[in-house]
C-alpha cells in the first residue's frame, strides 16, 4: 500500500501534527557526549580554516578561526541529511564497514531537513513517524529544480528475524512544495521484489537507481532453464546491486547494467550520460572504477581510474601511496567529477576529497583522447580539494576524514560535506590530535564524530551547518538548490535507430576493427596490409582466427542452491562460465558478430585450434562487457595488460584506429570480386553486409572455409574442429548464401551444446562444459589404430586389437590387473580423488601438483621418497622429501598447458602421441582450460553442499 505522510506547519523548535503529522522532539545528548561537545565547542561554532600545520600547541591540520559568529554561514535554501547512530558491535566498539557490502541494516537513522543551510536553522525530522526509531536511511539526491528529494529507506528492523524476512530497501521521495513523503513504488509486492538504493533523477524525469531486482538478467536465467533467482556478487556475499531505471511513478522498471558485482552511486554528467562506480571483480580484479552508461543502458564504458588506484596518501608501512577506490562520483559545475577517495575499509567509512578531470583523462597520467595525448597532456588528472593532511590509510588522520560531499551548484564550487575531526583516545579519554600525540607510535584513533559543514575552496574555510554529536554520524548531506538541467539523451528506438529484428532476436552487434591494433599500434608480424593480402605469405600465417564470446554464469543464493567449492576450478575467482559461440576473425583482424543482449560477456582471441592466444592481444579479458538489444559496439582493437605499463580498457577515442579499412570502394587487394567493400569498411563489415544481410551470428562450431582469395590457390586450409559431423549454420560462399560448412569431424562423447544450436544459433544458445560429463569420458574412449588407413583396426602380433585409449597406460593397473606406475605419473582412471572425494582422481592429477609413485618390494604403489630421516632415539624412518610433480594442465589456459598439448602433438615425451586425439577433442579440452577448467559450469548441475 502506498504511504503518504503530510507535514503541517511547525512551531519553533519542533514540528507538530494531528493524525498524520510528524512529531520531532529534540534529541538528548549523553553526559559523556556533552562533555566532548563542550571540549570541542570552539570547533563546532567557529569558522574552521583549513591550513597546513606549523607545529606548536595545536599540532593538527585544523586551526580554529576567531571572531566568527555562530551563524557564520547561511545559504538560502533547504538542506537534507541523515543522522544515524555510530555503528558499533555488541560491546560498543565502532564498526568499520566494508564499502562492498550494501545490504546491511543499521536501525536508528532518521532523515532531517533544515530550511536553510545554517547552524541556527530549525531541524525537522521528516521520517520519525515511519521509522519509529527502527529504520535506516541512505543515499539522498535532489531533483534538478531543487524541489524534490530522493532517498532509500528500510524499516522496520526486527530483532531475531532472518535477513530474508526483513523489509527490503525502498525508494522514497519528499516533495518540498507539498511537504509530503511517498514511496515511489506504491505496490507492496512490487516494492519488495528487490533492494533499491542510490536513486538519482535523470533530466527527462525518470529515476536511475541501483538494485538487486536484476529484472532482465532474471529473464535470461529463465530462458536458460535455471529458473529466476537473484544472482550473487562475485564474492558470493550478497546479491549484486546493478543499475536500473524507472518512471517517476515507479512504473517501467528496466535493468541497465549487467555487472556480476555491484554498480553504485549513479549521477548525471552534463552530456546526459550516467556516471557511476563499478566494482570490477572478474577473475583477480578487485577495485572500484568510474564508468559511464547511457540512460537506455547502451554505451557502457570505462570512464576513469582502472590504473589509478595507487593515488592515496603515503602508507607509513611501506612508504608507498595507499591503494584507494573511487566512490560517490558527483559532477561539478566546472566539468570535473568529485569523488570520495578511500579504501574499501579501515578508515571509518571516510576518506579524502578529490576532483578528477574525467573529460580529458582515463587515468591520472593518461589522456582519454588520442588528439590530446598526441600533444603530451599527461596529467595529473586528480587534484586534491584540500590542503590538509587527510589520510587514506588506517589510523589517525590529522586532517580528519570526509564521509560524503555534495556540490552546492551556486557557481562557487562550494560543497556541503560530512567531516570528522581528528581525535585520539588516551585510555578512555578523547583528546584532540596534536603533533606530539600523533607522533606517538601507539596513537589510537577515537571513534568518528561526523558533523556537517560548508567547505569553500576559494578561501579554504569550512563552516559548521550541523554540529556533531557523540555516538552519532551526520552524513548524506545535500542542498535543495536548483541547478542546470543536463542534456537529455533519448532512448534508442527499434526500426529507427536499429533494425527491428535485432530487438526480436534480443541481440546487439560487436565490431572490432582489428585485434592486431593494441593501443594504436599494429602488432601483426608483417603489418595489417600484408596480413590481409591473400597473395602474401603472411596471410596463411595469421595467428588470430576466431573470437570466442564467453558468458558469466550467475551464482544463486545459498538458500536456493548451496554450491560447494569443489564445483569450481582450481582458480575459484574465475567462477563458472559458458561459451556463447565463435566468430571468424577476418584477415585484417576485424570481427563483427551478433551477441546476446542483457548478459555479461567477455571475449577471447583464439587460434585455429581454439586456444586463447598469448601476448598483448590474447590474454584473458578481465572486464565484463554488455550490449542492449539493437546496440552497436565498436572497438578499435585491444589494450595492453603489461604489469609495468598497463593501459586502460574500453573507453572510446583513447587511440586512433590503425585499420583504416577499404581506402576506396571495391575489393581488397587480391580478394574475391564479389566481396566489394564500401569506403572505410573493415573486412568484417564487408562480409557481414554481403554474406549475412548486415550482421552475422555466432556459431557453436570452430569451422572455417576461406572465402577471401581471388585465386583459389591462395586459400588457407579448412578449419574443421566440430562437435558433430554434418551441416552447420556457417556461410562459406559470398556468391551463394545457401552454401553452409559441412563438418567432417566430431566428438564421440556427449555434445556440450544442442543440435538445434548447431543448426541455427540464437541468443539462448550456450556451450556448457562439465568435467565428468564432457571431459572425463575422453580418457576411456576406445582409440583403435588404423595405421594403413584401410578402415580396419590394426592388431598386434598376438592378434590383439591395438587400442590407444588413454587409460590403457595412464592407470594404476595394467590390462591383466597388475599394479603399475601410471605412464607419465598421470592417472586418468575412474574414481574419486583421495584429496577431494567430490572430484575425480583424474581431474586432480591433471590440474593439481602431485607426488610421483613407484612399486615397492611387495608390488604395491607408494609415493616415491627421495630423502629420509632416522629418529636417533626411536630409529623410526621418516620421509622428508618426496618426488613432486607439476600438473600437466592449468586453469590459466590451453597455451599455458604446454606439457599436455605438446605431448599430444608429438613434440614432448618418450611416446609419440601424435594423432591419439582428434582435432575436435583437442578443441574441447582447449576451450575448457581457457574458461577456467571448472568441474561444473552450471550451479544446478553441481551437487549441493
Amino acid at each position: 500500500m502506498s504511504r503518504m505522510i503530510a507535514r503541517r506547519s511547525a512551531e519553533a523548535g519542533a514540528t507538530t501534527q494531528t493524525t498524520d503529522v510528524l512529531v520531532t522532539p529534540s534529541h538528548s545528548i549523553s553526559r559523556r557526549g556533552a562533555r566532548v561537545l563542550q571540549h570541542l565547542a570552539c570547533t563546532l561554532i567557529a569558522t574552521l580554516t583549513l591550513s597546513a600545520c606549523s607545529g606548536g600547541e595545536g599540532g593538527t591540520d585544523v586551526t580554529i578561526g576567531r571572531g566568527q559568529s555562530q551563524d557564520a554561514v547561511s545559504l538560502e535554501f533547504p538542506v537534507f541529511y541523515v543522522r544515524r547512530p555510530l555503528p558499533a558491535d555488541d560491546s560498543g566498539v565502532p564498526l568499520d564497514r566494508d564499502a562492498r557490502k550494501l545490504q546491511r541494516f543499521s536501525p536508528g537513522a532518521e532523515l532531517f531537513m533544515r530550511e536553510r543551510a545554517s547552524a541556527s536553522s530549525r531541524e525537522i525530522n521528516l521520517t520519525a513517524d515511519i521509522t519509529t526509531g527502527l529504520g535506516d536511511i541512505r543515499d539522498l539526491s535532489v531533483s534538478f529544480d531543487g524541489r524534490k528529494l530522493l532517498f532509500a529507506m528500510r524499516t522496520p528492523f526486527m530483532e531475531n528475524v532472518d535477513e530474508a524476512d526483513l523489509p527490503t530497501w525502498n525508494l522514497w521521495e519528499y516533495d518540498l512544495d507539498r511537504a509530503a513523503l511517498r514511496r515511489l513504488i506504491a505496490s507492496d509486492q512490487s516494492a519488495e521484489e528487490g533492494h533499491d538504493i542510490m536513486p538519482h533523477y535523470l533530466p527527462d524525469g525518470r529515476i536511475v537507481f541501483s538494485s538487486t531486482r536484476q529484472r532482465q538478467a532474471r529473464a535470461i536465467l529463465l530462458d536458460e532453464g535455471k529458473g529466476q533467482f537473484v544472482a550473487q556478487d562475485e564474492d558470493n556475499n550478497e546479491p549484486a546491486f546493478v543499475l536500473h531505471v524507472m518512471n517517476a511513478d515507479g512504473s517501467g522498471i528496466r535493468q541497465l547494467s549487467f555487472n556480476q558485482s555491484h554498480d553504485l552511486n549513479p549521477a548525471v554528467l552534463a552530456d546526459g550520460r550516467i556516471v557511476f562506480t563499478r566494482w570490477e571483480h572478474q577473475a583477480d580484479d578487485n577495485q572500484f572504477d568510474l564508468y559511464s552508461i547511457n540512460p537506455d543502458g547502451s554505451g557502457l564504458q570505462l570512464l576513469y581510474g582502472a590504473h589509478s588506484h595507487d593515488t592515496g596518501s603515503i602508507d607509513p608501512a611501506n612508504n608507498q601511496p595507499a591503494t584507494v577506490q573511487f566512490m560517490n562520483p558527483r559532477p561539478m559545475q566546472d566539468g570535473r567529477t568529485l569523488v570520495v577517495l578511500r579504501p574499501f575499509d579501515g578508515t571509518g567509512e571516510g576518506g579524502d576529497l578529490v576532483l578528477i578531470d574525467t573529460d580529458n583523462y582515463v587515468d591520472n597520467n593518461r589522456a582519454a583522447d588520442a588528439a590530446i595525448a598526441s600533444i603530451g597532456l599527461n596529467g595529473p588528472a586528480q587534484q586534491r580539494l584540500l590542503t590538509t593532511d587527510v589520510r587514506t590509510t588506517p589510523g589517525p588522520s590529522s586532517g580528519g576524514r570526509y564521509r560524503s560531499a555534495a556540490p552546492l551548484f551556486d557557481g562557487t564550487n562550494r560543497l556541503l560535506v560530512s567531516w570528522s575531526q581528528c581525535r585520539l583516545l588516551e585510555g578512555t579519554r578523547i583528546v584532540p590530535c596534536t603533533a606530539e600525540r600523533l607522533a606517538a607510535p601507539d596513537a589510537v584513533e577515537a571513534p568518528q564524530l561526523y558533523g556537517l559543514f560548508v567547505y569553500d575552496g576559494r578561501d579554504g574555510t569550512q563552516r559548521p551547518v550541523v554540529a556533531p554529536q557523540e555516538g552519532f554520524v551526520f552524513s548524506d548531506v545535500v542542498a535543495a538548490a536548483p541547478r542546470a538541467l543536463p542534456m537529455v539523451r533519448l532512448d534508442r528506438t527499434a526500426g529507427v535507430d536499429f533494425p527491428q529484428e535485432w530487438l526480436a532476436e534480443n541481440v546487439g552487434v560487436l565490431h572490432i576493427r582489428s585485434v592486431y591494433d593494441v593501443d594504436g599500434v599494429d602488432v601483426s608480424a608483417a603489418g595489417i596490409a600484408a596480413t590481409r593480402d591473400p597473395a602474401n605469405a603472411a596471410y596463411a600465417q595469421r595467428p588470430a582466427r576466431f573470437l570466442r564470446v564467453e558468458k558469466a554464469v550467475s551464482q544463486p543464493p545459498a538458500a536456493l542452491r548451496a554450491v560447494p567449492g569443489a564445483a569450481f576450478g582450481p582458480n575459484r575467482a574465475l567462477g563458472m562460465r559458458e561459451i556463447l559461440g565463435y566468430a571468424p576473425i577476418e584477415p585484417d583482424g576485424s570481427v563483427q558478430v551478433k551477441v546476446p543482449a542483457n548478459v555479461a560477456f567477455a571475449i577471447s582471441i583464439v587460434d585455429a585450434q581454439g586456444r586463447r592466444l598469448g601476448g598483448p592481444a590474447g590474454v584473458r579479458h578481465a572486464n565484463w562487457l554488455q550490449l542492449q538489444a539493437g546496440e552497436r559496439m565498436q572497438c578499435n582493437g585491444c589494450h595492453a595488460t603489461a604489469a609495468d605499463a598497463p593501459q586502460a580498457h574500453g573507453r572510446a577515442g583513447m587511440t586512433f584506429s590503425i585499420n583504416d579499412g577499404a581506402l576506396q570502394p571495391g575489393a581488397f587487394t587480391n580478394t574475391r570480386a564479389s566481396l566489394l567493400a564500401n569506403a572505410g569498411e573493415t573486412m568484417a563489415q564487408t562480409r557481414n553486409r554481403i554474406m549475412c544481410g548486415g550482421a552475422c551470428s555466432l556459431s557453436m562450431e570452430l569451422a572455417y572455409r576461406d572465402y577471401w582469395p581471388a585465386d583459389a590457390a591462395n586459400a588457407t586450409a579448412d578449419i574443421d574442429a566440430c562437435y558433430a559431423t554434418g551441416p552447420t549454420d556457417i556461410a562459406t560462399d559470398p556468391d551463394d548464401p545457401a552454401q553452409r560448412f559441412v563438418c567432417t569431424t566430431g566428438l564421440r562423447t556427449p555434445l556440450p551444446t544442442s543440435q538445434e544450436c548447431r543448426d541455427q544459433w540464437d541468443a539462448r544458445c550456450r556451450i556448457t562444459l562439465h568435467y565428468e560429463q564432457h571431459i572425463h569420458p575422453l580418457w576411456s574412449l576406445e582409440r583403435p589404430v588404423d595405421a594403413d588407413g584401410d578402415g580396419v583396426a590394426d592388431v598386434d602380433g598376438n592378434g590383439q586389437l591395438i587400442d590407444q585409449r588413454c587409460t590403457s597406460c595412464h592407470a594404476p593397473a595394467d590390462a591383466a590387473g597388475a599394479a603399475q606406475v601410471p605412464a607419465g605419473d598421470l592417472d586418468l582412471s575412474d574414481g574419486p580423488s583421495e584429496q577431494q572425494p567430490a572430484q575425480f582422481r583424474a581431474f586432480r592429477e591433471l590440474l593439481f601438483p602431485d607426488r610421483g609413485q613407484q612399486l615397492d618390494a611387495t608390488g604395491q604403489l607408494v609415493d616415491e621418497c627421495l630423502q629420509t630421516q632416522v629418529d636417533p632415539d626411536t630409529q623410526v624412518v621418516t620421509c622428508i622429501a618426496f618426488r613432486e610433480l607439476q600438473s600437466p594442465m592449468t586453469a590459466a589456459g590451453a597455451r599455458a598447458s604446454a606439457a599436455f598439448f605438446d605431448t599430444l602433438a608429438g613434440t614432448r615425451g618418450t611416446v609419440n602421441h601424435r594423432d591419439f586425439m582428434s582435432a575436435s577433442e583437442l578443441r574441447l579440452l582447449a576451450q575448457w582450460l581457457d574458461i577456467g577448467a571448472q568441474y561444473y559450469n552450471d550451479p544446478f548441475q553441481a551437487p549441493e553442499n
